[in-house]
């Protein structure tokens, strides 16, 4: 499946108050590709991602798919924070969409544990997400997104709260679900090491309108790992995405941006 951004604005307020939060962003994805967003804090990251998966409406533009379609749902989202229901154990949780839509107990179950087989929690099927860790609450929602079998995955930095050794787990447990299953999966985020060990390519959008800035293939070849980070082809690539987004950064935070 892919998916193509067409002139994507959103304003959020009216009048004077209005403000233009990201403003004429298009692009398109490849199939199986795997895109990350990165940008500034408050540029519009997370708006543009809500937007792709239907929870906003663009001010103008549009967000159009293309591709074979099947039986899962178009896309799925994780969050920064895990969005784990505390009132259902961990299996139910990561069978709750499937259970949304009807399939039978044994065969989300089935689903559901070999997802939680992939990122290490088997063994706590049947525990209470308040009993685990956040990155263990964090693996749910993954295994939750994946299980839904989505065209395309949204991920709005969902290792943005986690400590740095839980975040290197979780990246390399999620590079190894995708490179099983090639779903498109754009993921937000503004960790520039992160974009490069995830990401095929890497959008830079402005500080505040969102806008696109630039566009970079990483161009490194899988499979990565923290070991990559010393090597000469990745310092020239963080050099280069870093020289293209400081200037959005000092931007973002004296506030010199354009309103609507």
């Amino acid at each position: 499946m892919k998916l193509a951004c067409r002139h994507i604005s959103k304003i959020f307020g009216e009048g004077e108050k209005a403000t233009r939060a990201i403003d004429d962003i298009s692009f398109e994805t490849t199939e199986g590709e795997f895109l990350c967003i990165l940008g500034p804090s408050g540029c519009g990251k997370s708006t543009l991602l809500k937007i792709i998966a239907g929870l906003l409406k663009p001010s103008s533009g549009e967000v159009c798919y293309s591709g074979n379609n099947h039986a899962g749902p178009m896309n799925s989202m994780v969050f920064q924070e895990h969005g784990v229901f505390p009132w259902m154990n961990v299996m139910d949780n990561v069978a709750f969409g499937l259970e949304m839509r009807g399939v039978p107990r044994k065969e989300r179950y089935a689903r559901s544990l070999d997802f939680l087989k992939r990122v290490g929690l088997s063994k706590h099927a049947w525990r209470n997400p308040h009993e685990l860790s956040v990155g263990m609450r964090q693996r749910i929602a993954i295994a939750r997104a994946f299980v839904n079998n989505p065209e395309i995955l949204l991920m709005d930095e969902p290792f943005g709260s986690l400590d740095a050794q839980t975040r290197l787990i979780l990246q390399a447990e999620l590079l190894k679900i995708w490179s099983d299953h090639k779903k498109t999966v754009i993921f937000v985020t503004h960790d520039i090491d992160e974009a490069i060990l995830l990401g095929d390519r890497v959008l830079v959008m402005t500080s505040v309108p969102g806008r696109i800035k630039d566009v970079l293939s990483v161009g490194i070849d899988r499979p990565r790992d923290i070991d990559l980070e010393n090597t000469p082809e990745f310092l020239a690539l963080k050099t280069k995405i870093w020289n293209s987004i400081r200037l959005e950064v000092e931007r973002s935070m004296t506030g010199d941006h354009d309103d609507a």
